[in-house]
């Protein structure tokens, strides 16, 4: 422990010398998938409580909100009409409070998911927006801006919308004449605020505030490389780059330089808080830019504390893709002193073992043996991890929703089912052999908000607590472990000389993790039992599609 000066009283508060965020796993509940306490088929806050045990009992260190605030839901909460509530869906602020003291009791830490690159359509300040004219102060927290051609009937520039579709909607102003455009880099829905104006800054100031001030660790930032457009809003060279590639592709309107101001600005106002009390604030970012050297920008020393690495999730199944990744984080981002943030997985993603499989199932035995060593060497590598609610179960996706259930605006906006997230949005199975599978508390009849097919059965939670065998031991044996190797998050890593296929690495603290990617047995670096493995593994050997933990004192960085 040492002290830091109280920055109004002068008086000491006592820090902890170990910073909990730098080697914290953190588990991803979205909310409404995680389980309904009220029978309507949507998950909720007392849910969340009611699950905070099995939490506890699988060893994660806190939970990552989805957001939960007023929101007509056109894109399931991302759509925010309300920074400072709760959304009646999902309880109420004094569920909030029952959540967060259970969670303090249990030693879990809580994270929000906050969203400042755009707001829902339903927000009073857009809502206030349209009934103004041209050029007023209302407009000005958005981006308005008059059309082009004659008479204004074309967007004011090329950009198309990450979802879909143009990244501009045309208002009937006040007179019932065509009026001016206005800026979405999701869906019409989602109206970019514009952070050049001062009130925006200020107006989620209070938002940070009114949650901080109720106890939460921190915040997930949804869109942290936006916020800020380019200034003049110009034509781009490739309009269609982030609807095609549903991702930040645009220069002109992601990671523009201003926004690490802002990123300094919460950072400050999180420190203020940790100087009240010692404990720690955390804010982690949602932040997809082209390279790791560009990531390691936004965990600077002041800025964001954290923000997750998306290379490893996007990497193939291939021994050379994954060193490549974590040999350039480790390089470029925790040389800033922070820690890679290590994702394999979230709500936005198709399921690793689907993804690691053959997609169109319902998930084979190779795809879920490549997740299992997926998520131990994700597990083994120096920083934190973000686990996503029905990872720990093995859970595949649910590729064959029909059309008339599926929700994602991107169906909406392209008709396309190509890149939907309904598929891993699903409601948990909790327990029995049919649906709502004892995600509807106490109503046997009720119906979950996306349809559960019947093989989620087979991936329940009491089952998968009852076989040793199952993904959520195997997590939860390596989230043990990881308790145990206090310097499991921390330190150096140095890569093993091994066969063709196999990734293997030794820690400062004598941790040795490899992983074969191939298919046929290989020699493992360590001749010894393992400490934990993925799947069977005699000593010496390693088989295809597996990873192994040693601990071994003669091997050093």
């Amino acid at each position: 422990m040492h002290n830091r000066r109280h920055a109004q009283t002068g008086q000491r508060v006592k820090l902890n010398t170990h910073r909990w965020w730098r080697d914290a796993v953190i588990y991803q509940v979205y909310v409404r998938s995680f389980l309904d306490s009220t029978g309507d088929g949507i998950g909720d806050l007392a849910g969340v409580r009611a699950g905070l045990p099995y939490l506890k009992k699988l060893g994660v260190d806190g939970i990552w909100l989805s957001p939960f605030y007023p929101s007509p839901q056109h894109d399931h909460g991302y759509d925010v009409a309300d920074y400072c509530d709760v959304d009646p869906l999902f309880g109420d602020l004094a569920e909030f409070e029952l959540l967060m003291t259970d969670a303090r009791r249990l030693g879990v830490k809580v994270l929000l998911d906050i969203v400042p690159n755009h707001c829902s359509s339903e927000h009073p300040w857009f809502q206030e927006a349209l009934v103004s004219t041209p050029g007023s102060a209302a407009r000005a927290r958005f981006h308005f801006a008059d059309g082009r051609g004659p008479d204004g009937a074309e967007p004011p520039n090329n950009w198309h919308a990450m979802f879909g579709g143009p990244a501009w909607s045309r208002v009937t102003e006040q007179d019932g004449t065509p009026g001016q455009w206005y800026l979405h880099m999701f869906t019409p829905e989602q109206p970019d605020l514009n952070w050049r104006n001062p009130e925006v800054g200020a107006h989620f100031d209070h938002a940070l505030r009114f949650w901080l001030d109720r106890g939460v660790d921190g915040f997930r930032i949804d869109v942290a490389a936006g916020l800020y457009k380019h200034p003049d809003l110009p034509d781009s060279p490739d309009p269609e780059a982030d609807a095609r590639t549903r991702d930040s592709v645009n220069p002109l309107a992601w990671n523009q330089p201003e926004v690490h101001d802002v990123w300094r600005h919460w950072r400050s106002v999180c420190e203020e808080y940790t100087a009240r009390d010692g404990r720690e604030r955390l804010l982690v970012g949602e932040v997809s830019v082209p390279t790791a050297r560009e990531h390691a920008q936004y965990v600077r020393h002041d800025e964001l504390h954290q923000a997750f690495f998306f290379d490893l999730l996007s990497a193939p199944w291939n021994a050379d893709a994954f060193r490549k990744v974590i040999s350039e984080a480790m390089q470029d981002i925790a040389g800033t002193g922070s820690t890679v943030t290590w994702v394999l997985n979230n709500h936005d993603q198709v399921r690793t073992v689907t993804r690691y499989g053959e997609l169109g199932t319902e998930g084979s035995g190779l795809g879920a043996a490549r997740a299992r060593a997926a998520a131990l060497l994700m597990l083994a590598l120096p920083g934190a991890a973000y686990i996503y609610q029905g990872e720990e179960l093995g859970l595949p996706e649910v590729v064959d929703l029909p059309d008339d259930v599926l929700t994602d605006p991107i169906f909406r906006r392209t008709g396309s089912r190509a890149r939907i997230r309904d598929g891993c949005r699903v409601p948990l199975p909790w327990s029995g052999h049919a649906s709502p599978f004892g995600f509807t508390s106490g109503v046997e009849s009720a119906k979950p908000w996306l349809p559960q097919p019947a093989y989620f059965a087979e991936y329940a939670t009491d089952r998968a607590l009852a076989d040793t065998r199952s993904f959520w031991h195997l997590y939860r044996d390596g989230l043990q472990l990881r308790a145990g190797l206090p310097q499991l998050g921390e330190g150096a890593l140095r890569w093993l000389d091994t066969q063709p296929g196999v990734l293997g690495f030794v820690r400062g603290d004598g941790l040795v993790c490899a992983v074969n990617f191939g298919t046929a047995p290989m020699p493992a670096p360590v001749s010894g039992t393992p400490l934990l493995s993925s799947g069977p593994c005699a000593p010496g050997v390693l088989p295809g599609s597996t990873a192994a933990w040693w601990i071994s004192d003669c091997t050093n960085p």
